[in-house]
């Protein structure tokens, strides 16, 4: 089973790898929108796969770095594309949900990415 809690992040960006005059070569903003989806059994006796607010608690200090800021001033997000950024939430996440299977962002109504990621280390 595959459960998911949604979130939304307000940030400004560029993309520094694209042609001079492109339109996402210009500082603009999104709203972003983030489905963390984790998969696993059904605990029977609790009746889900994980508590929602564990994926919201995992959310919280990635959601506080990146929300109302600029992404290319966070490290490791200096070219945010939707694929960077999705690969860059799966690594931060993982640790705190070894069950995660898959990182939807959003940049627009009709345009964003879906990663299912790499293994956690050691697994």
């Amino acid at each position: 089973m595959e459960v998911f809690k949604e979130f939304t992040i307000e940030a400004a960006h560029w993309l520094p790898n694209v042609a001079e005059g492109h339109k996402c070569r210009r500082m603009h903003g999104h709203s972003f929108r983030v489905a963390v989806h984790v998969s696993g059994p059904l605990d029977e006796q609790m009746g889900w796969v994980v508590d929602f607010a564990e994926i919201k608690t995992a959310f919280q200090a990635i959601e506080d770095e990146i929300d109302h800021r600029c992404l290319n001033e966070v490290e490791g997000l200096e070219n945010p594309t939707s694929e960077n950024l999705a690969r860059w939430l799966w690594r931060r996440l993982l640790p705190a949900l070894p069950a995660l299977s898959r990182i939807v962002v959003r940049e627009t109504c009709t345009s964003g990415c879906i990663y299912s990621g790499e293994a956690a280390p050691g697994h």
